[in-house]
């Protein structure tokens, strides 16, 4: 090998060492600029959009605290209602069977029980406890059955068949109880616990969120009911009435009490009383006995679009008014007809079952600021809210006493067995008084009054407040009912004279 070649040889063995070198060189810094990359993206901060809050709290889902919290102060409420027989058979005064319906030819000596159930919630530890009127009324025994199996007989203690409120005692002690919670502070979307028992399965826990508040049903028949409910989607089923509704705390929100269904079960949608009404009613019973229903004195209705279009109004919010009673305190107030309710005391007014809310809250002598709009301009007027007999005084459950002078008594089941009625208030005395003026005797059973059937003094009450505080000229009650003997009588008594 020449000169020649060993230079040529030499070039291309160091041509190659150079090729060599260059391609590690290259291949190394490749492989730490990629691995540079992943580093960053592994430790870069995720992205995300401006302006949206991580909705952490709205995610959580674990509702044990609240359940334990709640459900050892939810109670079995189980009553026994006498049964009412199938009528059939003649009678030879069709007015009695108009108004009673047709009795049975033989009577059975005793009437057969019917068992109901349903829940309720303790709210002091000495016994009290709160559930629906629909529960208990009619019943001739109520009991009630704790969380730890514990067993007690029931008492009534007074009921407001405005509210489907019922509150009942229990002789015990140390009793785990329920801490009433803010119902106006729920929001729809909330997370909200329904604990009760639906088809006798104690302890049930059913979890939804809080769809709609101050929703009207119509589903309590009372002259003055008061609808406001919140609406849920936690399942509620028969035997979950008067049973707990509380929120992710477990503070009572409200007294589940109906559903809507086409079936009976659950399907959907439920409703509970809120606690801002039921601490009312619960405080006036245990004091008073009787709610001190405070009266506006006013027939409204909610604004749709057609009367928006009609009257000419710039809102499609509030409380429209049709009447004004007179005398009332809505009349004193200065409060007009087709004046549209905006607040109460500065809460606002969206629709006619939040004023009544609003003003089933108060009571009588209560003074509150009503906020209206007259001719798409607003006014501030002033009101001392009434009771029902126009008045400030406070209500007692004999309230009618001096007016009707009567005093009145459940009727016994072996009247009702006797003439086969599904209800009726019996007349207990009389004195001076409305009811004497018409020749009203004691042991009058009082079975309609206005055509309303008469269950309860409270709807004796309602007839009467319903009656005086009408602006017709003609304030009357137009009473049916039967004596002890079997007379069916009809009385007409006017409350303006």
């Amino acid at each position: 090998m020449n000169v020649s070649q060993k230079t040529k040889l030499l070039g291309l063995f160091l041509a190659v060492v150079a090729i060599s070198i260059a391609t590690n060189l290259t291949t190394n810094y490749i492989s730490k600029k990629r691995s540079n990359e992943y580093a960053l993206k592994e430790n870069q901060i995720p992205a995300s959009y401006a302006n949206f809050a991580r909705a952490t709290s709205a995610m959580e889902t674990d509702f044990t605290v609240a359940a334990e919290l709640s459900v050892h102060a939810v109670v079995h409420v189980k009553t026994k209602t006498p049964m009412r027989a199938q009528r059939f058979g003649g009678f030879d005064d069709p007015f009695f069977e108009f108004f009673f319906g047709r009795p049975q030819q033989q009577q059975p000596q005793e009437a057969p029980m019917q068992e109901g159930s349903g829940s309720g919630v303790i709210i002091s530890n000495d016994g009290y406890i709160v559930t629906n009127n629909h529960v208990i009324d009619n019943s001739k025994e109520i009991e009630v059955t704790l969380n730890d199996n514990r067993t007690f007989k029931a008492k009534l203690v007074g009921t407001d068949p405005n509210t489907d409120i019922a509150l009942i005692k229990i002789d015990a002690e140390k009793l785990p109880v329920i801490l009433f919670g803010n119902s106006d502070s729920l929001k729809v979307g909330e997370w909200v616990l329904a604990v009760g028992n639906p088809f006798n399965l104690t302890s049930t826990v059913t979890a939804g969120i809080v769809s709609a508040k101050a929703r009207n049903i119509n589903i309590i028949n009372s002259q003055m009911k008061i609808e406001s409910f919140i609406q849920t989607d936690a399942a509620v089923n028969p035997g979950n009435s008067g049973g707990a509704l509380v929120n992710t705390r477990g503070e009572l929100v409200g007294i589940n009490t109906a559903i809507a269904s086409q079936t009976g079960s659950y399907a959907g949608y439920a409703f509970a009383v809120p606690t801002s009404i039921v601490q009312k009613v619960v405080s006036d019973i245990r004091q008073f006995g009787v709610v001190q229903r405070a009266v506006l004195g006013v027939s409204m209705g909610d604004i749709t679009d057609k009367l928006a279009k009609e009257k000419n109004l710039k809102t499609m919010e509030g409380a429209y008014v049709d009447e004004v009673v007179e005398n009332s305190a809505a009349e004193k107030a200065g409060i007009k007809k087709e004046d549209v309710i905006t607040k109460v005391n500065g809460v606002d007014i969206k629709s006619a079952a939040q004023l009544q809310e609003q003003i089933g809250r108060y009571s009588p002598g209560d003074k509150v600021s009503v906020t209206v709009l007259r001719n798409n301009k607003e006014i501030t007027l002033n009101a001392e809210l009434k009771n029902r007999q126009g008045n400030t005084s406070v209500v007692s459950s004999d309230v009618n006493t001096d007016v009707l002078g009567a005093e009145f008594k459940e009727v016994s089941a072996k009247l009702k067995n006797q003439f086969q009625l599904e209800y009726g208030i019996e007349v207990k005395s009389v004195s001076k008084g409305k009811f004497q003026q018409a020749g009203i005797k004691p042991g009058f059973i009082i079975v309609k009054i206005n055509n309303q059937a008469i269950r309860s003094v409270d709807d004796i009450e309602s007839a009467f407040d319903a009656a005086i505080n009408t602006s017709d000229q003609f304030k009357v009650l137009n009473i049916a009912g039967i004596y002890p003997n079997g007379k069916v009588s009809y009385y007409t008594i006017n409350l303006a004279d």
